[in-house]
Parts: structure tokens; C-alpha cells; sequence
């Protein structure tokens, strides 16, 4: 009888360790170099995931622009009268634009209060609340094509001091042609990317079942605003204890779109001005037909003290 030795080698592997010299960021934050690595899922089993994602930069066809306007005043006909008299006014040079609708919506109508002490000679002064006035809020929606429009409305309003801009939408009649266009190249791009994985794996995804989802996300430029301040600090050496009052930082916004480079195609990649952007992708999960395995027939000999060899049938037959 043949005896098979089988010899398990084990290798120890020593891994070195290194430093390098880094700024102080990595101090702050703890940096590792594990940080950088690119992990990327692969599937399980015989599934294999397609991702396509595509980004549209869509610019608007309409805005509407929304301001906001109160007024103060002792009685109900005064506020009326002074708030009708700032809009009539804003309203017809607004309305002589080409292009131009308008709408004024009805937001508040309240009383306004004030504290009044109560003389009193041997108590605690007490605080009434008492009726000083009305206040009343109106919205004023401005529609319009020519987004350097908006400079005249502000010039006008701010006339008959309405100053308060809450926000401006954007509006695109092209949505729906922009997310056909998304999908077909998706479309192109998906089939691509299998006819790589045929090569790759080296067999056809003719006979594999395929699962597909999809799905769309628009992003309007009036959620895509981040705050920003910028200032140095001065710096200020002082051997004693002392009170320092440092100056009021003034903050903006400014327009962040979704980043390009996630996406394996965009439609109308730069971007000079606030944009709708439309995101859209598409995922396939193709699950491959597992290769049968022929078994052999086990084959068994017997070898005879004389050294001669004979073929044995188990198979009960």
C-alpha cells in the first residue's frame, strides 16, 4: 500500500512598520492610512451587481420669487391702508415688465401687544398686557423667465421698503425629456458594462436571470446654498488678564451643486449658474447559472499478493 505524505509548510511573515512626517491636520483628525483605501463590495455567491449613474444639469425656464412684506399700525384701516399703498404702488411697475405674474398672498393678521405697569403704593408693580396696534404679513409671488429680472424687482420693492426676499424657486418644462434621455444612456452604458463582465468572467449572461431597479432624484438649487465665513483672527499676546471683544464676522451662502465625478455620465457638465440637477440610476443584479459538474465514477482496484492487479465492481450490479 502507497502512503502519501503530505507536508504543511507554514511561512511567518513579518510585516514592517514605517512613519512619515505629516502636518499638524493629521494630529487634529487622526488620519490613517487605511483611511485612502478604496473598498469596493464585491458580490456574493453567482450575483453580479451593474450600477450606472447619470447626472443632468437642467437650467430653468421660469422662476418665482417670493417676498415678504409687514405692516404696523394703531388701527385695522391704518395698516390696511399704508400696506395697500407700498404694494399698489410696487405692483404696477412690477406688472409693466413683459413676461411678468403676479400674486399677493394673505399671511397674518394680529393684534400687537405691549406691557403696561400697574401703579400700585405698597405692592409689587404688576405688568399688564395691553393692545398697542395691528400687524399685517402678506407674501408677494413674482413670476418670471429672465432671471436678471429680479434685480429690477428688488430695486422696486425696496422703493416702498419691502426688502425681504424669502426664496426663489426653479422651474424647468424640460423635466421629463431630461429623465428619457437619463435612462436611454443608462441604458447603452448598463449593456456595456455586461458585455465587460462576459470578458471578464469568460462566459455569456444569456441564460442568467436579471433583477433591475431604477430610480430618479432632483435637487433644486435652493437646497444646495452652504453657509461661509471668512476671516484670519488676529493674534493678541497679553501678560495679563484682560477683556477682549472681537469684531462681528460677517457670513454669506454660496451655491454648492452635486459634485460630477460620482456619476459615470453627465448631461451638460458645466455649470455657470444655478442649475435643476437630476440624478438618475440604474442597477442590475444578474445571477449566473451555476456550471454543472460531471462526477466520475469511482474506480476501485485490488491488488493481489502476486502483484497482480484487478478491477473491482462495487456498483451492485
Amino acid at each position: 500500500m502507497k502512503k502519501l505524505l503530505l507536508l504543511v509548510l507554514s511561512f511567518s511573515f513579518c510585516q514592517s512598520s514605517w512613519a512619515q512626517v505629516s502636518g499638524n491636520l493629521n494630529h487634529q483628525h487622526q488620519i490613517r492610512f487605511s483611511d485612502h483605501n478604496i473598498d469596493i463590495p464585491l458580490p456574493s455567491g453567482n450575483e453580479v451587481i451593474i450600477t450606472v449613474k447619470g447626472l443632468a444639469n437642467v437650467k430653468a425656464d421660469t422662476y418665482v420669487a417670493i417676498f415678504s412684506v409687514m405692516q404696523q399700525g394703531k388701527t385695522a384701516e391704518e395698516v390696511n391702508d399704508l400696506m395697500d399703498k407700498r404694494l399698489t404702488k410696487s405692483m404696477e411697475k412690477i406688472k409693466s415688465q413683459s413676461g411678468v405674474e403676479t400674486y399677493v398672498d394673505m399671511i397674518s393678521f394680529v393684534p400687537v401687544y405691549e406691557f403696561e405697569a400697574e401703579k400700585k403704593i405698597f405692592s409689587k408693580k404688576t405688568y399688564n398686557e395691553i393692545p398697542t396696534g395691528f400687524e399685517l404679513k402678506k407674501n408677494i409671488h413674482i413670476t418670471y423667465s429672465d432671471p436678471n429680472q429680479l434685480n429690477d424687482f428688488i430695486a422696486i420693492l425696496s422703493a416702498n421698503e419691502i426688502y425681504d426676499l424669502v426664496k426663489v424657486d426653479y422651474f424647468s418644462n424640460n423635466i421629463e425629456s431630461v429623465k428619457k434621455e437619463l435612462m436611454s444612456k443608462a441604458k447603452l452604458l448598463v449593456q456595456e458594462k455586461i458585455k465587460n463582465y462576459e470578458n471578464i468572467l469568460g462566459e455569456p449572461f444569456v441564460n442568467a436571470s436579471r433583477n433591475v431597479a431604477d430610480g430618479y432624484k432632483i435637487m433644486m438649487p435652493m437646497e444646495m446654498y452652504k453657509s461661509y465665513q471668512a476671516y484670519n483672527n488676529s493674534e493678541l499676546h497679553l501678560r495679563k488678564m484682560a477683556t477682549v471683544h472681537q469684531a462681528a464676522k460677517s457670513s454669506t451662502l454660496y451655491y454648492q451643486p452635486v459634485v460630477d465625478k460620482e456619476f459615470d455620465f453627465v448631461i451638460h457638465p458645466i455649470l455657470l449658474e444655478p442649475m435643476i440637477q437630476v440624478m438618475y440610476e440604474l442597477k442590475v443584479a444578474i445571477t449566473r447559472v451555476e456550471k454543472q459538474t460531471v462526477k466520475q465514477p469511482k474506480e476501485y482496484l485490488l491488488i493481489t499478493p502476486t502483484g497482480e492487479v484487478k478491477h473491482l465492481d462495487l456498483s451492485g450490479q
